[in-house]
């Protein structure tokens, strides 16, 4: 707290919310990218700390988060959010120009009228916290995708919402996506919005973010709806009735007779690429290789390589990014491959790979080589891992001595690549 002698933007400001309301979490990320410090009140307890007559007369609604300045208390998330980002000085958060402010301010509406409330919509009534109408969730998912709609087709042509920055908008319009992505909005429904899923991934992965949020993974499912317990009827008297022998009902087993009696779990199904035909090359050994190999890199690993690669058992492929006129930003260019990366993790078994940044500015290229188990891309790759549509992919055919050199100049991270200098080269193994 302060005492008055320092400047606002240095006194320590106490944010009461829970550790994990997405709407605290505006006021949070919002100070980590400005350099104020604002610190979560300790052992905050909703339903019970929010109802303490101290709590009450900083907000009598009740609601949070409520931020404790040296000025007085403020609520509402989004003014909460624009006060800590107003105690920077020529805050890049709002932009650099009036037309940059006023749509920032666009943006932090539409988030939160036609994002976060439609979101809340659909949520809400499925957790029980409203009474669920199927009218009503089918015209919140209809209109949520209308939203998500227009919000992929700005996000076709620019990495952010405003500018070529993070703004406060950003911050805001992450916040409200935040709670659909781990709560409601699955892959499969999220896929028809590739820019939104690409724009949302790379945001919850910048540093100032992921400070805050912490790992972040997509629901894989839609909670099912609340069962509404209808209030007790009163007990009405009923005239007395000869006393009748009760039923005799089949003993119940007990819990644990009835845990014994559930059907043995089913095996989990094998993954198909290891009912393939086994192959003379094997994967780790090649990773070993590649890891092992400190010099004479060409006469090592890419003579091994090719010792070993079994074109029977294994295929290769060339990957080209389809959006690289975003690739503005040399840092988020390198979070969005290595966020790729991360995602491909469900594949190390069966895949190994090179992702080159090419380019000494802006626009940056990405590029990549994989090596994948069996003739195809795998399947399971396409459905789970959201970034494949992201690329063109092409399949190496190594009877082309230029495209086996290729392959060769991206195992080996060769600089230049392709007459353009390497911003970075990375490795899946």
């Amino acid at each position: 707290m302060c005492d008055g002698s320092k400047p606002q933007s240095f006194c320590l400001m106490i944010l009461y919310a829970g550790s994990t309301n997405k709407n605290g979490f505006k006021a949070l990320i919002a100070a980590e990218c400005s350099g104020v410090q604002v610190e979560l009140a300790k052992n905050f307890e909703m339903g019970v700390s929010n109802k303490t007559p101290e709590f009450l007369k900083m907000n009598p609604m009740g609601k949070v988060p409520v931020l404790e300045t040296p000025d007085g208390p403020i609520s509402e998330s989004n003014a909460i959010a624009r006060y800590v980002t107003r105690l920077k000085a020529d805050n890049p958060l709002f932009g650099y120009s009036l037309i940059d402010y006023a749509r920032i301010e666009q943006w932090i509406d539409f988030a939160s009228i036609e994002i976060d409330a439609n979101i809340s919509w659909w949520l809400y009534p499925r957790m029980g916290y409203i009474p669920f109408t199927a009218v009503v969730e089918e015209f919140a998912i209809s209109a949520l995708k209308r939203s998500l709609g227009a919000l992929n087709t700005h996000l076709s042509t620019n990495t952010y919402l405003v500018g070529h920055s993070v703004t406060l908008a950003d911050i805001i319009m992450t916040c409200n996506l935040y709670i659909g992505f781990i709560q409601i909005m699955t892959k499969s429904f999220t896929s028809e919005f590739p820019h939104v899923e690409r724009y949302f991934w790379t945001m919850v992965n910048q540093p100032n973010f992921s400070k805050v949020l912490g790992e972040v993974k997509q629901t894989d499912s839609v909670p099912p709806v609340q069962s509404q317990k209808k209030p007790a009827q009163p007990k009405q008297s009923k005239p007395k009735e000869a006393k009748k022998e009760p039923k005799k009902e089949p003993a119940k087993p007990k819990v644990e007779d009835a845990v014994e009696e559930e059907e043995a779990p089913k095996p989990k199904p094998k993954n198909p690429l290891d009912l393939l035909p086994p192959s003379k090359m094997i994967l780790d050994e090649w990773k070993r290789l590649y890891s092992n190999t400190k010099t004479n890199f060409r006469e090592v690993a890419i003579k091994g390589f090719w010792d070993m690669y079994d074109p029977e058992g294994y295929s290769l492929w060339f990957c080209d990014y389809k959006y690289n006129d975003e690739n503005t930003v040399s840092f988020v260019t390198l979070n969005k491959v290595s966020g790729f990366l991360q995602r491909m993790d469900l594949a190390r078994k069966y895949a190994f790979g090179k992702m080159l940044v090419i380019g000494s500015e802006p626009p940056y290229k990405v590029k990549g080589l994989w090596l994948f188990r069996g003739q195809h891309i795998p399947q399971f790759v396409l459905d789970e891992c959201y970034d494949m549509e992201l690329y063109e992919w092409t399949k190496v055919d190594i009877t082309d001595e230029a495209q086996k050199e290729r392959v060769n100049a991206m195992i080996e991270d060769q600089e230049p690549f392709e007459g353009e200098a390497l911003l970075d080269a990375k490795c899946f193994k």
